[in-house]
């Protein structure tokens, strides 16, 4: 891992909501619940945003994975509108990345909060997935999704 960031730094992301982004548990558990983006896709785009500063810090051997995720929403976001998502480096330590994320549509405050992100080796994330599968008796995947391509 590399690391060239200082606290304060900024990534960027945009996110134009989609009706997939809805509050819908679908029609077994009540349906569809409000047309505005739901607080689980928000931090997805939340989660992605941070994301951004380990897809420069990882080695080519490395991977992040998420430890944690706080959201704060204020306010809401509509199918069409987009949302810009800027993550803030705080701090590293060791190889856990924490930045602060704010959500905003034009000036509406839609959300705050906060990621956390580890780097770690592959070999060791794949050794550690596989050993609690073994323990869990399920089949290990096969082969990861394709990767999401950065918006910046």
């Amino acid at each position: 891992m590399t690391n060239s960031f200082q606290p304060g730094d900024t990534k960027t992301h945009r996110y134009l909501v989609r009706s997939e982004d809805y509050a819908d548990f679908g029609p077994d558990t009540g349906g569809l619940v409000h047309q505005v983006l739901s607080t689980f896709a928000l931090g997805r785009e939340m989660e992605w945003a941070a994301r951004l500063f380990v897809l420069e810090m990882k080695e080519a051997d490395e991977e992040g994975i998420g430890t944690e995720l706080a959201i704060q929403h204020h306010a809401p976001a509509f199918v069409g509108e987009t949302v810009v998502l800027t993550a803030t480096f705080e701090r590293l330590d060791g190889a856990n990345l924490r930045c602060a994320v704010e959500a905003r549509v034009g000036t509406r405050l839609v959300a705050t909060g906060h990621t956390g992100q580890r780097i770690v080796a592959r070999v060791r994330l794949a050794a550690r997935f596989a050993a609690l599968q073994a323990e869990a008796g399920v089949a290990p995947f096969t082969s990861p999704p394709a990767p999401r391509q950065a918006d910046n």
